[in-house]
Parts: structure tokens; sequence; C-alpha cells
């Protein structure tokens, strides 16, 4: 081969990280401006809406709001302080409408693109399978930190609305200032969007397994269910500890004084267990799917 040849031979590159963040991008976009994902932030912002009225109407009728065995930690705390209507909404949305949402998001990544006959075309831009992968994950993870700061915002500003706001009370007794409350808050919505990383990672497995998003959608959101029941029985203590639903309240500790952080660690090491293990099992057969539609 002559020199000349050789100059023009073509370079094989692989994609720039300038195009990674396109397509990125392009994802979180996509997702965003979905129906099913605005429906799904419109619920979300409703939880903290109708809390916030509900417990406001029992004000003001006279009734004692949180007194009974069945209220959540904080509903009792809402009247003296608004911001513990964020502790509340979060507490309220955590065991189902998070993780659904979640399910949803995630269990569509692979399967929707797939039934869609969208996947292959993926496929031929230079992506690869694992960076497309690792793309899909990101947003589900992006997905998940912007439903959680919905409920946030959402009930933040409910709060601020139909509450008074000021130094509060933490479950120890002391009393912490405003604005450490509020940077508390932030912290625990860090949390709350951190413990979703199972449910996220188990959501993109079961999306490789199928080429439908409504199946894929609906079995995540079935399991996540499902675990939750088995973590409620109590013939199973042994293997609860296990489960990636068992420390999702753990969050409360961060409203104390000094913070319980034991539990705090235990969730986020099983969020970042349950990632490694289903991210692996969804690289593992994404790569060596068939991709025919």
């Amino acid at each position: 081969m002559s020199r000349a040849e050789a100059a023009y031979e073509p370079v094989l590159r692989g994609p720039s990280p300038l195009w990674t963040f396109g397509l990125l991008r392009s994802e979180l976009i996509t997702t965003v401006r979905r129906w099913r994902t605005l429906a799904l932030l419109g619920v979300l912002a409703a939880v903290p809406v109708l809390v916030g009225i509900a417990v406001k109407i029992e004000t003001r009728g006279g009734s004692a709001v949180g007194q009974g065995d069945r209220s959540p930690a904080f509903l009792g705390q809402i009247t003296n302080n608004g911001l513990f209507l964020v502790f509340t909404a979060l507490a309220a949305t955590l065991p189902f409408f998070l993780p659904m949402a979640v399910g949803v998001v995630a269990g569509d990544a692979i399967a929707g693109e797939s039934g869609a006959g969208t996947l292959r075309y993926l496929l031929v831009a230079p992506a690869g399978r694992t960076r497309l992968l690792l793309t899909k994950y990101a947003t589900v993870m992006a997905f998940c930190l912007l439903a959680t700061f919905v409920v946030t915002v959402f009930a933040l500003a409910v709060g601020a609305v139909l509450f008074p706001l000021g130094d509060l009370m933490t479950i120890s007794g002391t009393r912490i200032s405003f604005a450490e409350g509020l940077g508390r808050a932030l912290l625990i919505a860090l949390v709350v969007a951190a413990s979703l990383v199972g449910v996220a990672a188990l959501g993109l497995f079961v999306s490789t397994l199928t080429n439908s998003g409504i199946a894929a959608m609906a079995t995540t959101v079935g399991l996540v269910i499902t675990v939750q029941i088995l973590d409620q029985i109590p013939q199973l203590h042994a293997l609860q500890p296990y489960f990636f639903s068992h420390y999702w309240l753990s969050f409360a500790d961060l409203m104390r004084e000094p913070v319980y952080w034991d539990d705090l660690v235990k969730n986020l090491g099983l969020q970042a267990l349950y990632a490694a293990v289903f991210g692996s099992a969804a690289w593992a057969r994404f790569t060596t799917k068939d991709i025919s539609a």
C-alpha cells in the first residue's frame, strides 16, 4: 500500500463523549415529553396537595390530626410547621407511587424501543449496546431524581401556603432552625431518590427480557408490590433485610438528633447491590439479545 493510499484510508473511531452526551440529552427530553411520564409526575404532584388540603380541612374542623396508630410519623406535625408536609408526602409516595412511576419508565426503556421497532435504529448509530444500556439507565436514574423532587417541591409549596414555617422539632425532641430543616429535607429527597436505584435496575433488566413495553412495565410494578407484601410477613423475617424495600423509610432517621446512620447505610448499600446484580444481568442479556425488530 502506497503512502497516498494509507493517507486516505478511513479510520474507524468510536463515538465521542459529545455524541454520548447528545444521546443522553435526547433520551431525557423524549422521556420527559411523553404523556405517560407527564401523567405520572402529575399524580406524584397531586399527593402532597391532597394531603395538605386534607390536613387543613381536618384542622378547621377541630379534629386532631396524626393521633391514630396508623398515622404517618410526621403527619401530626404538619399543622405546626409546613415543612413536615415534605416528609409526610415522601413517606406517603415512597411505598407505591414513586416505585410505580420508576417501574413504568424503567420497564419501557428497552422493551418499548424494541416493540416500536426503533431499537435496531438506535444500535445502527455509533452507540454500541453497552453505551446505549448505560444511557437508558442514566435516564431512569434522572427520572428518579425528577420524580422525587416533584413531590418535594410541591409539598414545600403547599406547606408554605397552608401552614406556618419556622424552627422545627426533630424526632428526638430537639429544635433546629428552618434553614437546617430545609437542608435536611433536601438530603432526605436525595436519599429517597437513591432508594429507587434497585427498582430502576430491576425494571431495566425486565425490560431486556421482552419486546412488550406494557408487559415489562406490569411485571416490574408487580414485582415491587409483591416484594413489599413479602416484607410484611413475619415468617419471612430472616429474608426481609435483603428486600430492596426493607429500609426505604429509614430516611426518617435524618430527622433525629444526632442522625442515626445504621439503617441509612444499609439501605444505600442494598440499593447498590441490587443495581450491581440486576445491572449486570441486564447487560448480559442485552449484549446477547437478538434484535430482530
